[in-house]
């Protein structure tokens, strides 16, 4: 990675440029319930939502959100903007990413979708281990339910 790049922490000004990576790689967005409340409480819950910048420019170019529930660690919307993809900045993200997880001592589990083969190939290498046939179901409007 070139030394013009760093990671640190999110702060709250970062929401709008975080969403709109979040939206333009279809990792989430606030129909998802991914906005600026549920960052900050995922993170005084013990997350951490790793910011990828650029020095130079201050343009966020990547992001790793952990969310803890006191038993494991949950990777979301782990991504790079699409013209910085293939660039080698995922390898030290994904490096931060484990050591929070590691210094957490907790477990660290994702979901990925079967046709990224470039993130399951990145993560496979990194030590995560294929689960088995889950089926993964959500209800993301809880209001809705009778």
């Amino acid at each position: 990675m070139n030394s013009n790049f760093s990671i640190r922490d999110y702060r709250k000004n970062d929401y709008p440029e975080v969403k709109e990576l979040w939206e333009n790689t279809d990792m989430g967005g606030t129909f998802r319930g991914d906005d600026e409340q549920v960052i900050e409480k995922t993170i005084q819950s013990g997350g951490k939502l790793l910011i990828l910048e650029d020095n130079e420019t201050g343009e966020i170019i990547g992001t790793s959100w952990m969310t803890c529930d006191g038993r494991r660690i949950y990777l979301h919307h782990f991504g790079i903007k699409p013209e910085h993809q293939g660039k080698g900045f995922s390898k030290p993200l994904l490096k931060a990413t484990l050591e929070f997880a590691k210094n957490m001592g907790m477990q660290l589990k994702i979901e990925v979708h079967r046709n990224n083969s470039k993130a399951i190939n990145l993560y496979f290498k990194s030590g995560f281990k294929y689960l088995g046939d889950y089926y993964v179901y959500i209800i993301r409007d809880i209001n809705s339910v009778k």
